[in-house]
C-alpha cells in the first residue's frame, strides 16, 4: 500500500487475501452496499461478490446436527456487477473468458478512493503471442441517490487489433454462502425470478425473498462507447446483454452499467420494477453521475471531518469511510439497526448486536439524526423485547442478544466449532446486558444532542422498560442482603456455565449488575424529571406505582457485585476457577485468541479456567470516567479507587486471550486513560484488526463495525476525555504520545461544526457563528469556560500524574485565552 492518505491500494492480485480486499473495498451509501469483488467472477473459493440492502432479512429452516433450526439472514441480492469479456482477434480463434485467475494476467492493482467513494481495478493480460489487453473497472454506489450504482469498464488492446466480446449480466443465481461455518444452513433466499428487456439498452430482473416476501427489482442500463447495439441473452435467473466492440492500440472502448435497486421496503410503497425503471430513466450518463456522487461524498466528509497525521490517520479514515457507507444520512429513512459486520459480508448473518455501544458515540457527535434513527429501531422493537421478558417471567423489556427484522431473539441455538467440527449448544442469548447498552446510548444521545423531546418520549419508553426488566429479574438474597442476577452470560462470552453445572449461565456478572444499577438510577432520574402529564401518562400505561418506584431505587442501591483477592470479580466464583497454563498453550498453538474452540477440541472446557475472551468487568472503565465509576459503585455501597482498579486491570489483562476485535479496543482505551505503558500496543492492534485481518479470515466475512467506530471514538473522546452533557462539553485529556496531534469537528446541542484541535501541550476549541449562544467547556478543576460563537479558545495542558483520583481531578488544564498557537 502506498502513502496516499485518501486511498487504499493493493498493488497485486493475491487469491489468498482476495476476500479481505473485497470486504475492505466495499462501496455503499447507507442503504445498500456492494463488495469490492472482481466483476469478472462469480462466487467460488476465492471470490465472493455480494450486494446487501440494509434491513433486508429472510428466515429459512435448516436441519443442523439432527436439529431443526431457523436462520434469519441479511440477504445476498442479485449481483449487478458481473461482466464477462474475451478477445476476438482478427487472426485467430476467440480467447478464453478473462478473469484475475487467468494464466495471462501480468499485472493487477486495486485502488479505493476514500474521498470520492470510487473503487478502481486495473488489469493487464498478455497471451503467448504477445498480445495484450488492459482493462480498467470503476465502480461506485451513489451517495447522493440511494437507489443508484454504476460501473464503467474500459478496454485497450496492445500489439493487436480486433474485437472484444463483453457480456453485461444481472445475475440472480446467488445464495448466501459467504461464511464457511454456516455451510449447513439453507442460504437460498431468493425465488420467483423474472427478467426482461426494455428499449435503450435496459435489462431488468425481479425476484422476492422466500419467507419475508420482500420484492426486489434491479434495472440496469448498459451502454458502450463507441455505441453498439446490444444482443439480449436470457437465462433462468439472469439477464444479460452482449456487445462486440472494436479494440486497437490507439484508443479505449468502454462499457458502462448503471443500476437502480428498488424493493417493497421502500417508502412510499409502490411497484419496485416500475420504480427501478423510472429511476434509471432519470439517471444521467456515467460521467455526470460520478460527478454528483463525488459532490455528495464531499458534503459528507465536511460533516465527518477527522484529521490525524501518518499511518494511524490513514487507517482511521478507512474506518470512518466504512462507517459512513454503513450508516449514512440515507439510513435515517430506514427501519434498521447497527449491523455488527456492516453491509460488507455475511458474518453474524447481518444481525444487530450490542456493537452500537461502540458506534453510536461517534454518530451522536457527528450525525445525531442517524444516531436517533438507530435508537428508533430499538424503540419499534419494544413489543418484541417485552414479550421476551414475559417469556422469562419478568416484566419490562429484555432486548435480544442478536436482533434482525422482527426484534425477536435471533441467536443460534447451536454453533459450529471449526477446530473440532462439532456442533455445540449456544447459550450466548443469555447476554442480557444488551438492554443496558441500548439504555446508555439513549441517555448519551439525549445529553449530547440536547433532544428532550426524544428523551421524554421514545427514550423514556426504552429506559423505563429496561429498568423495569432489571428490577423484576433481580432476586433478593437475604444472606448478603442484596439482589442477585443469576443465569446470565457477560461480555466475556467464554463462560456460559459453571464447571459441571446442569444449567447454563453464571451469576452476578459484575458488568451486567453494575450496568443494571446504572440503568435503574437513570430511569428514576428521567421519570422524576418528566413533565407532569407525560409522567402520569407513562405511569398509567406502564402501571408504574409508588411501590415499583421504590423497588427500582432499592435494587439500584443493593445489587450484588462480587470481589475476590482485592479485585472486581468478573462474576461470582470467578476467582475459584483454575488457572490456565498460558505458556503451554502459546507453545502448542500459533494463535490462542479462540481458547474456547481450542479447549473444546481437546475435550476440555473454557468454563473451568480464569480466562476471558475480551474485556468484561473492565468494560466499566471504558464506559465511565473514574469519578462516574466511583459514584456508581458508591451508590451500591462499594469502593473503587485507584489501587483496586489498577489491580483489577492488571489481573484481567494477564488472563485475556483477546478473541474479539473489541478486546484490544477496550484495553487500549483503558490503558491510555491510565497512562499505561502498553496502551499503544492495544490501540495499534485495534487499528489493524481488519486491515491486517488479525483474527485470520474473519475480515473476509465482513468488517467489524464496532471496532472501526470504536477507534474513531477512542481518538475523539478517549484521548481528549470529551464527554457531552447538559452542563456543557467536559474535557479531561490523556495525551497519547503516538497520536500527538489531531483535529475533528462535532455537533453539540445545536452547534454544528465545532472544531477541537489537540496539539502537544494544548487543546483548542472553536465555535462557528450560530444563534445558539456560547458553548460551555467544563475543565477538570471545576472551572467553566464559555466559548462564544465565532471565537476560539485554547487551553494549556499541565503534566498528568501516572494515576488520578476517582473522586476528584484538579489542576491539569490552564486557560490561555482565545488566541491559538
Amino acid at each position: 500500500m502506498n502513502d496516499d492518505a485518501w486511498s487504499w491500494n493493493y498493488s497485486a492480485y493475491e487469491p489468498s487475501t482476495e476476500r479481505v480486499v473485497e470486504t475492505l473495498c466495499t462501496v455503499g451509501n447507507g442503504r445498500f452496499a456492494t463488495r469490492g469483488s472482481a466483476p469478472e467472477c462469480v462466487a467460488d473459493d476465492t471470490h465472493y461478490p455480494g450486494t446487501y440492502l440494509a434491513g433486508c432479512y429472510d428466515r429459512l429452516t435448516s436441519t443442523v446436527a439432527g436439529r431443526t433450526v431457523e436462520n434469519e439472514d441479511m440477504v445476498n441480492l442479485p449481483n449487478w456487477t458481473l461482466l464477462r469479456y474475451r478477445c476476438l482477434p482478427d487472426d485467430g480463434p476467440p480467447g478464453e473468458w478473462l478473469t484475475p485467475d487467468s494464466a495471462g494476467l501480468r499485472r493487477s492493482s486495486t485502488r479505493l478512493d476514500l474521498r470520492a467513494g470510487v473503487l478502481t481495478r486495473r488489469l493487464l493480460y498478455r497471451d503467448g503471442e504477445g498480445r495484450g489487453l488492459r482493462v480498467t473497472h470503476e465502480r461506485f454506489v451513489h451517495m447522493g441517490n440511494p437507489w443508484l450504482a454504476a460501473q464503467r469498464s474500459a478496454f485497450r488492446a496492445y500489439g493487436w487489433k480486433g474485437l472484444v466480446e463483453v457480456e453485461s449480466i444481472l445475475d440472480g443465481a446467488v445464495v448466501n454462502a459467504g461464511v464457511e461455518r454456516y455451510g449447513d444452513l439453507d442460504g437460498r433466499h431468493l425465488t420467483g425470478h423474472r427478467r426482461g428487456a426494455e428499449p435503450g439498452g435496459i435489462a431488468w430482473l425481479t425476484c422476492r425473498t422466500v419467507r419475508s416476501a420482500v420484492r426486489l427489482a434491479l434495472a440496469v442500463r448498459t451502454t458502450s462507447d463507441p455505441a453498439r447495439p446490444a444482443e439480449y441473452v436470457h437465462a433462468a435467473r439472469a439477464a444479460a446483454q452482449r456487445f462486440v466492440l472494436p479494440v486497437s492500440p490507439g484508443s479505449s472502448v468502454t462499457v458502462a452499467k448503471t443500476v437502480a435497486l428498488h424493493t417493497s421496503l421502500d417508502r412510499p410503497a409502490g411497484d419496485p420494477l416500475v420504480a427501478a425503471l423510472e429511476s434509471l430513466a432519470h439517471a444521467p450518463a456515467f460521467g455526470r453521475l460520478l460527478r454528483s456522487h463525488r459532490s455528495a461524498w464531499q458534503r459528507l466528509w465536511n460533516q465527518a471531518e477527522l484529521h490525524v497525521p501518518g499511518k494511524s490517520g490513514r487507517i482511521l479514515r478507512l474506518h470512518l469511510f466504512h462507517l459512513l457507507q454503513t450508516l449514512s444520512p440515507h439510513t435515517t429513512e430506514l427501519d434498521v439497526g447497527v449491523p455488527a459486520r456492516g453491509l460488507h459480508g455475511e458474518a453474524y448473518r447481518g444481525h444487530v448486536f450490542w456493537d452500537e455501544l461502540f458506534v453510536l458515540p461517534y454518530l451522536t457527535l457527528h450525525f445525531p439524526e442517524v444516531a436517533r434513527a438507530m435508537l428508533m429501531y430499538r424503540h419499534r422493537r419494544l413489543p418484541a423485547a417485552r414479550a421476551a421478558a414475559r417469556s422469562t417471567g419478568a416484566r419490562g423489556a429484555m432486548y435480544p442478544w442478536q436482533s434482525a427484522g422482527s426484534g425477536r431473539e435471533e441467536t443460534q441455538a447451536t454453533h459450529l466449532n471449526p477446530a473440532s467440527g462439532r456442533w455445540l449448544p449456544d447459550h450466548s442469548h443469555l447476554q442480557r446486558h444488551v438492554g443496558s447498552a441500548v439504555a446508555l446510548n439513549v441517555w448519551r444521545y439525549a445529553q449530547a444532542a440536547g433532544d428532550p423531546g426524544f428523551l421524554h418520549s421514545a427514550g423514556a419508553d426504552i429506559l423505563l422498560e429496561v429498568a423495569r426488566y432489571w428490577a423484576s429479574a433481580a432476586a433478593y438474597d437475604p444472606g448478603p442482603g442484596r439482589y442477585r442476577l443469576r443465569g446470565v452470560v457477560g461480555p466475556d462470552e467464554y463462560h456460559d456455565a459453571y464447571p459441571g453445572a446442569d444449567r447454563p449461565g453464571i451469576d452476578d456478572n459484575a458488568y451486567t449488575n453494575a450496568m443494571a444499577a446504572w440503568v435503574l438510577s437513570r430511569a428514576l432520574e428521567v421519570f422524576d424529571a418528566l413533565p407532569g402529564p407525560r409522567r402520569e401518562e407513562l405511569a398509567e400505561r406502564l402501571s408504574i406505582d409508588s411501590e415499583e418506584h421504590a423497588r427500582w431505587d432499592d435494587v439500584s442501591r443493593r445489587l450484588y457485585v462480587p470481589f475476590h483477592h482485592g479485585v472486581l470479580s468478573q462474576f461470582e466464583g470467578y476467582g475459584d476457577l483454575a488457572e490456565l497454563d498460558w505458556e503451554s498453550y502459546r507453545r502448542r498453538y500459533p494463535d490462542i485468541r479462540r481458547l474456547d474452540r481450542i479447549l473444546e477440541a481437546e475435550g476440555d472446557s473454557v468454563n473451568r479456567y480464569q480466562v476471558s475472551k475480551q474485556a468484561d468487568a473492565l468494560m466499566l472503565g471504558q464506559l465511565f470516567r473514574p469519578a462516574e465509576l466511583a459514584a456508581l459503585f458508591g451508590r451500591l455501597g462499594y469502593r473503587i479507587d485507584d489501587e483496586i482498579w489498577d489491580r483489577t486491570v492488571a489481573y484481567y489483562l494477564a488472563r485475556t486471550s483477546h478473541g474479539s476485535t473489541l478486546s484490544s479496543l477496550v484495553h487500549g482505551w483503558i490503558l491510555a486513560r491510565g497512562k499505561g505503558p502498553e496502551a499503544w500496543k492495544y490501540v495499534e492492534e485495534a487499528l489493524f484488526s481488519d486491515v491486517a485481518d488479525i483474527q485470520g479470515g474473519t475480515t473476509g466475512e465482513g468488517i467489524h463495525l464496532g471496532a472501526m467506530a470504536g477507534t474513531l471514538d477512542l481518538v475523539e473522546r478517549g484521548i481528549t476525555g470529551l464527554e457531552a452533557g447538559e452542563e456543557g462539553l467536559r474535557i479531561d485529556p490523556v495525551p497519547l504520545g503516538e497520536i500527538p496531534r489531531f483535529s475533528f469537528t462535532l455537533c453539540f446541542r445545536g452547534h454544528r461544526g465545532v472544531r477541537l484541535r489537540m496539539l502537544p501541550g494544548r487543546i483548542g476549541i472553536s465555535v462557528p457563528p450560530s444563534p445558539h449562544g456560547a458553548l460551555v467547556v467544563l475543565l477538570p478543576d471545576g472551572r467553566r469556560v464559555a466559548v462564544r460563537p465565532g471565537r476560539e479558545h485554547w487551553f494549556r495542558l499541565r503534566p498528568r500524574h501516572q494515576t488520578m483520583s476517582r473522586t476528584s481531578v484538579t489542576g491539569r488544564l490552564g486557560v490561555t485565552g482565545p488566541a491559538g498557537p
